[in-house]
């Protein structure tokens, strides 16, 4: 990507964005982060609540220890520092959905410091963001003000839920690249296990950072790590699809430009994007001056980690999507993009594995990425959800290699055993699919067809591209099943060309 392509032209001249994201992800995990309680979608309105989230006085919390398992594994698959010791700090403010009047979270002290993610940009280039930290922290509860006219109701089922804060650092320049970050980090956590990222329930949401600087200033913050050079940044709150991210930086970029250009100044803010409008609205002044009164919780010890047992959860990490992507270049000889497709989803990677023992990797993939992708998608079902053997897409790219079907016919052929006909071998028996490689067969076709036509027999030689007209004629007289190599060989030969 070049530098050009991250200007935004303004009236007076060029901008430049710059963004940093935090990433809310909730761990995947049966119960709370300090409590017992379960964790889950569908519960009945304060099904999930123990009386440490409803903040009964006198509770005490006790840290979840496959928590911060799943923070370290998180950790490290960011290749970030996993920090021996950290520390949970109350963060201290009122609002009716967080019951004991502050959130317990990790400030000074985080679990996961610096590390860094690379990140394939559209144009298949790459592109590193840095992460600043990763901390654990509670959940707050959830509002719903639509049940009544008159009244706001409280549910805690969500109050306590473990959650993990990614920050990265102001290194994302486009809406595009802040996109193809979220997919990565959402794609690592989801290999890993450590979140399901389904943004739908909002179980990974995004608050995005958005300032606006004149041409050059970025480059002279990169030099000196001066944040002046930059613009006064406003955050947009709990962005949760691609879409949306993308919309809401667009519209904000735009927003800030056109207030600078008009002589004013930006007001750092938190904002909420109204998806309905494609606008974002003000929702609550953030000067640096707003203070949390954090100070280390009182409940809760250092947190101490040893680092064999970081050891032990390295050793126990599955393989990341970097790493799979460049041995499925390197084992499978396959081009960065189609392995790119292939591990943006594990399920999807591990069913063209099973799928590529023994055949054409390249036309596997093909396969998988394009006819089975598009009839998943067309069903609403993911690749975990796949109703169609991978030994299916095996037999049938072998049905093509030994020339039995040809590619054509096997879309065909594609077609029946997705409708639950049976194996590709079976339908290609049932329905007569057979390629015709008879060459006495097909040599009998193309007689035919040059007799009926000696006019055009005649034109192919001043015009050879009209033996196209004679392969859909040939194809046409043996119903799709003449093996398309032999036809085009022996009309050359019948044709003098």
């Amino acid at each position: 990507m070049t530098e050009n392509s991250k200007l935004i032209q303004g009236r007076t001249g060029a901008w430049e964005i710059v963004m940093g994201l935090e990433i809310h992800a909730q761990v995947a995990s049966n119960a709370k982060l300090f409590s017992g309680a379960a964790v889950g979608f569908g519960a009945g309105p304060n099904e999930q609540v123990s009386l440490i989230d409803a903040g009964f006085p006198g509770m005490l919390p006790t840290l979840n220890k496959y928590c911060v398992e799943q923070a370290v594994k998180s950790g490290l698959g960011l290749r970030a520092q996993i920090n021996l010791k950290s520390q949970f700090d109350r963060k201290n403010y009122f609002y009716p959905d967080l019951p004991t009047g502050y959130q317990i979270s990790q400030l000074y002290h985080p679990i996961v410091g610096e590390g860094v993610v690379e990140v394939e940009a559209e144009d298949g280039s790459f592109f590193n963001v840095g992460i600043e930290r990763l901390h654990l922290e509670q959940d707050a509860g959830k509002l719903i003000h639509d049940l009544s006219p008159t009244e706001s109701y409280v549910d805690l089922n969500r109050a306590g839920t473990a959650l993990m804060e990614i920050v990265s650092r102001p290194d994302i320049r486009t809406p595009e690249e802040a996109v193809a970050y979220v997919k990565k980090i959402r794609t690592i956590l989801i290999y890993l296990g450590t979140c399901d990222g389904d943004m739908e329930k909002g179980n990974l949401r995004a608050d995005v950072n958005v300032s606006v600087c004149r041409e050059g200033n970025y480059a002279k913050f990169k030099e000196t790590g001066d944040f002046s050079f930059l613009g006064t940044r406003c955050e947009i709150k709990n962005v949760n699809s691609f879409r949306f991210i993308s919309q809401a930086i667009q519209y904000e970029a735009r927003r800030q430009i056109e207030i600078l250009e008009d002589g004013g100044s930006i007001v750092q803010e938190t904002r909420l994007y109204d998806a309905t409008a494609g606008e974002t609205r003000s929702m609550r002044s953030k000067e640096e001056a707003q203070d949390y009164r954090y100070f280390p919780d009182p409940d809760l010890l250092p947190l101490v980690l040893e680092q064999a047992w970081i050891d032990e959860i390295k050793a126990s990490l599955p393989e990341l999507p970097d790493d799979k992507r460049r041995r499925f270049m390197g084992e499978y000889g396959l081009s960065q993009y189609d392995a790119g497709v292939l591990i943006s989803e594990q399920a999807k990677a591990d069913y063209f594995e099973a799928a590529a023992k023994g055949r054409d990797a390249k036309l596997v993939s093909n396969w998988v990425t394009n006819e089975v992708s598009a009839r998943l998608a067309a069903d609403s079902k993911d690749f975990s959800d796949n109703p169609l053997p991978a030994a299916h897409v095996a037999q049938l790219v072998e049905l093509i290699e030994t020339s039995v079907i040809s590619s054509k016919i096997a879309k065909e052929v594609f077609d029946h055993v997705w409708n639950g006909e049976g194996s590709p071998a079976e339908v290609v028996e049932k329905h007569g699919l057979k390629q015709v490689t008879d060459t006495g067969a097909i040599e009998k076709a193309v007689d035919e067809i040059i007799a009926a036509n000696p006019d055009k027999a005649a034109a192919v030689a001043e015009k050879p591209q009209a033996i196209g007209w004679f392969v859909g004629q040939v194809m046409k007289a043996t119903g799709g099943k003449a093996n398309p190599a032999a036809v085009n060989d022996i009309l050359k030969a019948k044709l003098g060309l």
